[in-house]
């Protein structure tokens, strides 16, 4: 469906001609024979393309029946957008550079730029920008000049699969220059799939002219052989990841159970914040009496007030707590379940130090 443009829009015309001034056949100058028009968005403001399209005016002639089109319109937009390249490219840049989501790119574009565009439009072309910025690393000339300094390469190759039965995605870097090769989603991890991703990679490698030194990966059996046979005079080593992941791997059984046996000692939490949330609201009705009548003000209600300062200090360590407790994240180099016993024991400090000072504790009636 073509984009509808209120009819109030103002457009900055530009009038485009065909390059070309004769036929390639009969060397008769061009006709003229129908306009096109192309309205698109700019930073600068809505845009109406006209082009002039042109044939061959000899309706004997091959090149009659063959539209010319300036070829200058490409350098303003492509066919069917209705976004210039500026428009583009800042999409894409503030997605990819600076890591914008598409809502706050959807409502810079509306607020300082007058570009009405929905979600789904910019999610479509972010998409097509990242086919044109993959499209443009796999350039045979861009990545020889990316490699010109470049004296040898270091491959890996890894495979993620988001959930089980899903296809996995295979990817291919190169790790002196730090650059993504190439990747490919398989249903099947089987050795002949896995060897050719493999050979693909010594196609690249050979087409760049460079030795190949090292090959990494986590030593799955297909990635073993497959880099064996492909490159059979090449080190194969363990990526360190997977290395120090597999070496963890029992610390790391021992550091959930750890994990289990604290979160079972500490509970009671939400029984402490109802308490404390019920006493809270007591004292609201408290204070609100006191400020009906000043006169009536007791102690009892001075005493309220207190309590539900300390309250205040009781949720904090319940938030605190909480947090801990569901931290699951550290990995091999830091076990959650260390980390969460080193908080835990801070927090119980710190509640000792405050009794021991007096300070949060409430003060009980007698």
């Amino acid at each position: 469906m073509r984009f509808r443009w209120p009819a109030d829009t103002v457009f900055t015309q530009r009038i485009l001609t065909v390059e070309q001034e004769t036929c390639l056949h009969c060397q008769r100058p061009l006709h003229i024979c129908d306009h096109r028009t192309h309205r698109i968005y700019s930073l600068d403001g809505p845009v109406e393309i006209i082009c002039k399209l042109a044939h061959c005016p000899d309706r004997t002639c091959p090149g009659h029946a063959h539209t010319q089109s300036p070829r200058a319109e490409a350098q303003l937009t492509l066919p069917w957008w209705t976004i210039a390249w500026d428009v583009f490219c800042w999409i894409g840049y503030r997605r990819f550079a600076r890591h914008w989501s598409i809502t706050p790119i959807r409502a810079e574009l509306r607020d300082t730029y007058q570009v009405p565009l929905s979600e789904d439009t910019i999610a479509d072309y972010v998409r097509r920008y990242q086919i044109m910025v993959a499209a443009r690393h796999q350039d045979p000339d861009q990545l020889a000049e990316a490699y010109r300094a470049i004296d040898a390469l270091v491959l890996s190759i890894d495979g993620l699969q988001p959930e089980k039965g899903h296809e996995t995605l295979y990817v291919v870097r190169e790790l002196v220059g730090k650059r993504v090769w190439f990747a490919e989603a398989l249903l099947s991890s089987t050795a002949e799939e896995i060897q050719r991703l493999i050979a693909k990679a010594k196609e690249w490698a050979m087409r760049l002219g460079k030795p190949v030194v090292l090959w990494m990966s986590d030593k799955q059996d297909a990635f073993v052989t497959g880099i064996a046979a492909a490159f059979p005079d090449v080190p194969h080593r363990f990526c360190q990841n997977h290395f120090l992941r597999d070496v963890a791997k029992p610390m790391l059984e021992a550091d959930s159970q750890a994990k289990v046996a604290l979160r079972s000692k500490v509970r009671g939490l939400r029984a402490i914040e109802q308490d404390v949330l019920a006493q809270q609201r007591q004292a609201d009705q408290v204070a609100a009496a006191a400020a009906a009548n000043p006169q009536a003000a007791s102690a009892d209600a001075t005493e309220e007030l207190e309590s539900a300062e300390a309250g205040a200090v009781v949720l904090d360590y319940c938030a605190a707590v909480r947090g801990i407790l569901n931290d699951s994240q550290g990995g091999p180099l830091e076990p959650p379940g260390l980390r969460m016993a080193d908080a835990l024991t801070e927090v119980q400090e710190s509640i000792q130090r405050n009794l021991a000072t007096k300070k949060g504790g409430v003060r009980r009636r007698n």
